[in-house]
């Protein structure tokens, strides 16, 4: 489980692919004490460590093709930067929101607009059952917890404060970028329930 609370930036190295399968070399300032079989969380998605080399300061993760279906990782390429969160340790503290790392779809970045302070993110994704925010709800957006409004069937905003900006991709993100969205894990099962 993570929280939605990004560590630190990781850049991808190089990418291999090996029938459906790509492979991911990642370079961050947190590879060395990374483990083998450790699950990291890549812009929100949950990825199973197979190589760390401490010495270069990387590691080395596997996308399968269900993994590469549902999110925006076929597009990565040497040079992108990723957001990283290691998983909550169990007497860790909770700061965000339950978030799995398992990635419900992808959204297109609609709109940025620098706020003289702040910065605003319009997002438009497909609607479907199960894919519900709701006002001042959670929402996690390549790994990270945000609060989104002006929520809509197919769309939702978020503001975005200086530290965040600066210490995730969405200084990176442009109109036109796809992004990796994981609904709140709650109102998935209250949506299921009442089957909406």
């Amino acid at each position: 489980m993570f929280t939605g609370i990004i560590e630190t930036l990781g850049t991808i190295q190089a990418v291999r692919r090996e029938g459906t399968n790509i492979h991911f070399t990642v370079a961050s300032g947190f590879a060395g004490e990374l483990k083998i079989d450790q699950s990291v969380a890549h812009d929100g998605v949950c990825l199973t460590v197979v190589a760390v080399d401490g010495m270069a300061g990387t590691h080395v993760v596997t996308a399968i093709d269900e993994t590469l279906q549902k999110t925006n990782l076929s597009q990565w390429a040497p040079g992108k930067r990723v957001n990283l969160e290691r998983c909550l340790p169990a007497n860790g503290r909770f700061d965000g929101h339950i978030v799995q790392g398992h990635v419900d779809l992808t959204a297109e970045c609609e709109r940025v607009e620098d706020q003289n302070g702040s910065w605003l993110f319009r997002f438009r994704h497909e609607p479907g059952p199960g894919r519900v925010t709701v006002e001042k709800g959670s929402i996690c957006i390549n790994g990270t917890s945000l609060t989104c409004f002006n929520s809509t069937d197919d769309g939702f905003s978020v503001a975005i404060i200086p530290y965040t900006y600066e210490h995730t991709t969405f200084q990176d993100l442009r109109p036109g970028h796809r992004v990796n969205l994981e609904f709140d894990i709650v109102g998935k099962y209250v949506a299921k329930l009442l089957g909406k």
